[in-house]
């Protein structure tokens, strides 16, 4: 019996979002065997095609919800079933990040329950490692994503219209070079483990 290649989902809040806090983590998890779905609302004509650009580059499929919301995130979750979820955190900077990590912890126990995914999830980095409160985000999962960095930061410029090289490119290279040292290793993404119905992972990793 073939087992199933792990699911990655990433429900996140635009277009260029999974690429900028998880973008190495998911082009690793695709190298590894895994199959990845980045969800994010749809916006213009424009955006959407770089979403198709950014996750095609990562490897990953593209689902565009036509909205955030809870109802929309639960049928993300029934349809894709994934084994692993990323979204942002709930301290976020920006409110639309907040308002997306709300929507999928409202989806999660009712899709847990009845299809018993996912088992793990994760909250992602934000704006320069800091949450709304200007504290550092606690984020104890480190995943090396050295050799899939190049990949990541293709993906990330895919998004033409938003201002990469001069702002979201260099906080990228920041943060991952800074997530890198804790593990020595050149670029790392970090995440924070949720508990999905009082249970947190097992696991060290994603």
């Amino acid at each position: 019996m073939v087992t199933p290649a792990p699911v990655l989902l990433t429900v996140m809040a635009h277009p260029d979002d999974a690429e900028l806090w998880a973008g190495g983590t998911i082009a690793r998890h695709v190298s590894d065997g895994g199959t990845a779905v980045i969800a994010v609302p749809h916006h213009d004509a424009v955006r959407n095609a770089e979403a198709t650009a950014g996750a095609r580059l990562l490897g990953a499929d593209l689902y565009l919800m036509e909205q955030l919301s809870v109802s929309t995130a639960a049928t993300v979750l029934l349809e894709v079933r994934p084994d692993v979820l990323i979204t942002h955190p709930t301290s976020d900077i920006h409110p639309e990040h907040r308002q997306c990590a709300e929507a999928v912890l409202r989806a999660l126990p009712d899709v847990v329950i009845s299809t018993g995914h996912p088992q793990r999830a994760y909250h992602s980095d934000g704006y320069n490692n800091l949450d709304q409160n200007g504290r550092p985000l606690d984020l104890p999962t480190i995943i090396d994503v050295s050799a899939h960095w190049p990949t990541k930061i293709a993906a990330l410029r895919a998004h033409t219209s938003q201002p990469i090289l001069d702002h979201f490119g260099p906080m990228a290279e920041a943060i991952g070079a800074l997530h890198g040292r804790r593990i020595n290793a050149t670029h790392a993404e970090a995440f924070r483990p949720m508990p999905i119905l009082g249970r947190l992972p097992d696991a060290a990793h994603l």
